[in-house]
């Protein structure tokens, strides 16, 4: 019998967090012992929101998940899990377009550490077309984003997103 702790990495820049998100969180969760979100810090794109904003609203979303953490990284992803002793990635995935690329990314992760598994898990029916992207993009020009993102964090998206650029 196998007594080890399997630790799950769910990955993603969250820019912001979205019911897509907390969807994939939620049953991941139920999938290990312990699921760390890693929230990237990733150069090429820019953020709108800080990283310790994207931590916080993620942990104000996740506060009722007991085997949920919430962690920010640079670097690869891959160091990232080897050091949190994690055996898997969680990669959420909407249409064949996000396949082909998070394929590719797991057979790299892959061939850097063979132990390491990817595992994949299809967006709800009703979030499938649902991105960071658009969410930013609905909320900074007015449009209501109710049913997007999680209810506790909508005022958050909405204030920062529509708040004046000096």
């Amino acid at each position: 019998m196998d007594n080890k702790i399997k630790i799950g990495v769910y990955p993603g820049s969250f820019d912001p967090l979205t019911n897509g998100h907390l969807d994939i969180i939620k049953r991941a969760s139920k999938l290990f012992d312990k699921l760390i979100v890693g929230v990237l810090h990733n150069d090429s794109k820019k953020a709108i929101f800080s990283m310790e904003e994207r931590v916080a609203l993620i942990k104000k979303c996740t506060s009722d998940i007991p085997n949920v953490e919430v962690e920010f990284f640079k670097g690869l992803l891959v160091d990232f899990v080897r050091e949190r002793n994690a055996t898997a990635i969680v990669k959420g995935l909407r249409a064949v377009s996000d396949y082909e690329y998070e394929l590719q990314m797991a057979m790299l992760n892959k061939h850097i550490d063979k132990e390491l598994e990817t595992i994949f898990l299809m967006a709800d029916i009703q979030n499938s077309f649902l991105s960071s992207s658009a969410v930013k993009e609905l909320a900074y020009h007015g449009g209501d984003i109710s049913g997007l993102v999680p209810e506790v964090i909508k005022e958050d998206i909405v204030v920062k997103l529509t708040k004046p650029l000096h």
